[in-house]
């Protein structure tokens, strides 16, 4: 043998012990549940996972077990996710804007074993607690509460639980390919499926994820990840955190614009990351409030397609809107949309359209698009098909089934319809399930959306596809006014931005979109309430 270098696996605990040992005095801001903010360093966070680990262990816990939580972004959640995977357990963040039977039916199917709660959901864990089949404990994220011991029985409390684990006790070996955490899809469409990720899958997911060209955080960052963390593990930011030593602001439950600008002014945030409807919100509180935001010069926006009427808005508080998109499935991260050199010398209006679309994919992720007969479409940037992707933090198998997420050579499909031009810049076109055909010509609901959100009497719009007797499907929008316009006058505001043929055969004005559990538009509830509505003409 010629050589070797050192075998050291790629585990969660790698990342908390790295930010503990060269980051210790970083600091963690937490907005608590029930109020107040609390102070603490990774150091803290560092020894309070490894008690937690310990005192897991002193329960019965054995490797592979599952815990759940049901949280919102806040210090004890950070521990949990250090502390569990790296304790050799699977962290399974449960989304709390579930329904109770889809709550119930995660919770089984992982059958965590314990369920870690925000004091916000006791009342809920108490009546759903006769039908979890597998779990053995309840714990209440915070110091001992006599009410909520009462509504829960034999409920335990995190700060207790802690003090019964010991800091010293070093992390379990086990093979870097064992099961780190587990996160739900939406389930929109029939139960949720579970999507396991590995401790090598999310080491790697934070490597590539933090190159320059990805998220690009370093230990003078101070980053407030709005996205929450039952949602994707946080789009992988808290490990990206761990890793580089940023100073960390969890925002608690309180997402609303004003809030959000409070805390980026007191903290002195200079990135944060959230969907589109956290940041209207922020821009509507900034010009309520009268903040500049002066510290804040980027934000990471996914989830959903980026109006394109935010970069602006974000500029003129000199800051730097990056698009970027992923899925539970993907880990998420799938691309970036950073500049390239040469687009340095192109003018601002020439860089946002750019940036409009989704980026390119980082080092590990591979992306293509086929047509429908499943043939591989060129990227040259005018073609548009199915998107696909592969990589090493991409799923293979959904959890508890046997058969596989991918497609024959080995590919997951996404879902998505996309362009990919010469030099991978990718842009979502729609959901395949979204995209409008009409009279066999697709129409996508991403470009009327971002134009009816463009005009300034609109606070937010969705397009769906309605029936048409003649031609199949037509385009209806369906609106919240933030100004006074008619439907005659959306419908005229899209002339000359899209073909005739393309513009929208109405416009339902509402109080409110149906925004599900991740913050995205629930479009199948409008075609329910809305899809018919030009048959009834």
């Amino acid at each position: 043998m010629l050589g070797q270098m050192m075998q050291m696996p790629l585990t969660i605990g790698s990342l908390i012990d790295h930010a503990a040992r060269f980051h210790s005095a970083g600091q963690i801001v937490s907005v608590e549940t029930m109020g107040g903010v609390e102070h603490s360093t990774w150091g803290q966070v560092g020894a309070n996972a490894r008690r937690l680990a310990s005192a897991l262990r002193k329960l019965g816990m054995e490797q592979g077990a599952r815990c759940g939580t049901i949280a919102w972004n806040n210090r004890r959640h950070l521990e949990i996710y250090f502390g569990v995977a790296g304790g050799g357990f699977v962290c399974h963040t449960i989304n709390p804007r579930m329904g109770p039977e889809q709550m119930v039916y995660v919770i089984n199917h992982a059958e965590d074993q314990v369920l870690f709660i925000d004091q916000t959901f006791v009342p809920a864990a108490g009546k759903l607690a006769p039908a979890l089949k597998h779990c053995k404990h309840i714990v209440m994220m915070g110091p001992r509460d006599e009410a909520a011991a009462e509504q829960v029985p034999n409920l335990m409390f995190f700060d207790e639980l802690l003090e019964t684990g010991d800091a010293s006790e070093p992390w379990p070996e086990f093979d870097e390919n064992s099961a780190s955490s587990l996160c739900y899809t939406s389930g929109t469409t029939g139960d949720p499926k579970g999507v396991l990720y590995s401790h090598r899958s999310t080491v790697l997911h934070t490597l590539a994820g933090n190159q320059p060209d990805g998220l690009n955080i370093s230990a003078t960052d101070t980053v407030l990840p709005v996205v929450p963390m039952f949602h994707v593990n946080a789009w992988g930011v808290p490990y990206i955190a761990a890793m580089s030593g940023c100073k960390l602001v969890l925002p608690g439950p309180n997402l609303d614009g004003v809030s959000l600008v409070n805390l980026i002014d007191e903290t002195e945030t200079t990135l944060a990351l959230g969907v589109p409807t956290i940041w209207m919100g922020l821009l509507a509180a900034l010009e309520e409030t009268g903040s500049k935001m002066p510290s804040l010069t980027r934000t990471v926006v996914g989830g959903s397609a980026l109006p394109p009427s935010m970069i602006p808005k974000f500029a003129a508080y000199g800051v730097d809107l990056v698009h970027a998109w992923g899925m539970t499935e993907t880990s998420p991260l799938g691309s970036v949309n950073q500049l390239l050199q040469r687009h340095m010398a192109l003018s601002a209006e020439e860089q946002a359209e750019i940036r409009l679309g989704q980026g390119r994919a980082p080092y590990g992720v591979d992306l293509r698009i086929l047509d429908e007969a499943g043939n591989v479409l060129p990227h040259d940037g005018e073609a548009q098909g199915d998107l696909q992707i592969r990589g090493p933090w991409i799923v293979e198998t959904y959890f508890g089934k046997e058969t596989t997420a991918l497609t024959d050579d080995g590919w997951f499909d996404t879902g998505d319809v996309a362009t990919i031009d010469g030099e991978g810049f990718m842009v979502i076109r729609d959901r395949s399930k979204d995209i409008i055909k009409s009279g066999g010509e697709w129409i996508s609901t991403v470009t009327l959306e971002n134009i009816a959100i463009s005009h300034p009497a609109i606070a937010n719009a969705a397009a769906i596809a309605a029936l048409h007797t003649k031609w199949d499907e037509r385009p209806v929008i369906v609106a919240i006014k933030s100004g006074e316009v008619s439907e005659e006058e959306l419908l005229a505001f899209y002339k000359g931005k899209v073909e005739s043929w393309q513009i929208p055969d109405r416009v339902i004005f509402v109080d409110a979109l149906p925004i599900g559990a991740t913050g995205k538009v629930q479009k199948n509830l409008l075609r329910d309430e809305f899809g018919k509505v030009l048959l009834e003409a």
